[in-house]
């Protein structure tokens, strides 16, 4: 079923009007428009797969329906690998989320070492996915049927594959660790800051350059900034960063030595030659900026030395559990924990990134691990 018209979005309501469960992916723009959004919803219930085209309907308003299926903690939402999804839906949309079942995190939990949808549908199904659509141009529209078919695909069996995964964590015991973990990823927010001006100084290389030619790259980097954004397409799609490091080095001073150089093609020559050159002569110009003021970020001896057990704990946890280190604790868990450094349950308890399941089943091992680098730290005092 595609959905891309008022009358079809209204017998999708219909549709939905009480089912217990959906799958749900999406497909964004990201490798082919400046600001990547939300260009098909795929849904799945138990008996139909659904494509949505959001770019169809106006602002999102008629979608807001799905938004409260999302957030409804009465309807459980299916999805392989949910963070990007998650983060994507709600920043385009505002949508909240509860009750999710991540099939990736329950494949993680299990152990799996092939996770991605791709291997688990070859594995349980025999589907072999055409990856080369993974790279495709989702804002194109018309969009061609072989892509309608395989964004179907990625929903068609996530029901199926949920029921498979929720038995077999049921029987190793591990469904509330997944539980827990599902309940975090539902929480995920985009953490993307847009443009920052600054961001040349942190070009590969960039800090080695003399003063005069780092003016010409910020020159240049500003430049490509303002053409991504007037051809709504990603900054690599106009140079990448080796290109404007060896132009900020080269300083070209005519489309003829532009053209002699490597690395930049022909076609970049033709679109940007000009503009290239008028950054560089801006660059020569200019006076150099200065580098901006590095925050140490390196913690205090005492919480390096936390996280360090920590860190040595969890991997040891992980391999004794036959998962990876990660799905015992996150990074940030560790890093808030070596920070606080509490000293009972009850402390531990209020650590949010660490989670009420994972404090009940590793609380008193992290307060043993904590408590021998304090030993530690005493006896070389």
């Amino acid at each position: 079923m595609m959905v891309d018209t008022l009358d079809k979005l209204e017998a999708l309501k219909q549709l939905l009007d009480g089912v217990p469960r959906l799958a749900v992916d999406t497909e964004a723009n990201s490798l082919h428009a400046y600001q990547a959004h939300v260009c098909l919803i795929q849904l799945s219930t138990d008996t139909e797969d659904i494509v949505i085209d959001p770019l169809a309907f106006e602002g999102g308003r008629d979608l807001a329906f799905l938004g409260d299926i999302f957030a409804d903690p009465g309807v459980e939402k299916v999805f392989h690998a949910a963070e990007y999804d998650v983060m994507i839906l709600r920043r385009d949309f505002g949508w909240e989320f509860h009750n999710l079942f991540d099939t990736m995190i329950a494949a993680r939990v299990l152990g799996w070492d092939r996770f991605g949808l791709g291997a688990i549908l070859e594995e349980r199904f025999g589907i072999e996915v055409d990856k080369g659509n993974q790279r495709a141009d989702w804002g194109q529209r018309p969009l061609p049927p072989e892509l309608i078919r395989y964004a179907r695909m990625d929903t068609h069996y996530l029901l199926t594959l949920r029921d498979e995964f929720h038995d077999m964590l049921a029987a190793a015991g591990r469904l509330e660790e997944a539980r827990e973990m599902f309940e975090e990823v539902s929480r995920a927010e985009w953490s993307g800051t847009g443009f920052d001006p600054e961001g040349y100084w942190r070009i590969h290389e960039a800090r080695r350059l003399p003063p005069q030619q780092i003016a010409i790259l910020r020159e240049l980097y500003l430049f490509r900034e303002k053409q991504a954004q007037a051809r709504d397409v990603p900054v690599f799609k106009v140079m990448g960063d080796k290109t404007l490091m060896a132009l900020a080095r080269a300083m070209p001073r005519s489309l003829s030595e532009l053209r002699r150089m490597r690395g930049i093609s022909a076609v970049q020559v033709r679109r940007y030659g000009m503009g290239i050159l008028k950054a560089i002569q801006r660059g020569l110009e200019a006076e150099p900026p200065r580098p901006p003021r590095r925050v140490d970020p390196r913690p205090d001896e005492d919480v390096q030395r936390r996280y360090d057990a920590l860190h040595t704990w969890r991997k040891e946890r992980g391999l004794e559990r036959g998962v990876a280190s990660d799905v015992i604790a996150s990074k940030d868990a560790l890093w808030e924990i070596a920070y606080k450094a509490p000293q009972s349950i009850e402390e531990l308890k209020a650590i949010d990134s660490l989670g009420p399941w994972r404090t009940e089943k590793y609380g008193h091992e992290i307060l043993k691990v904590l408590a021998n680098v304090e030993k530690e730290a005493e006896e070389e005092r």
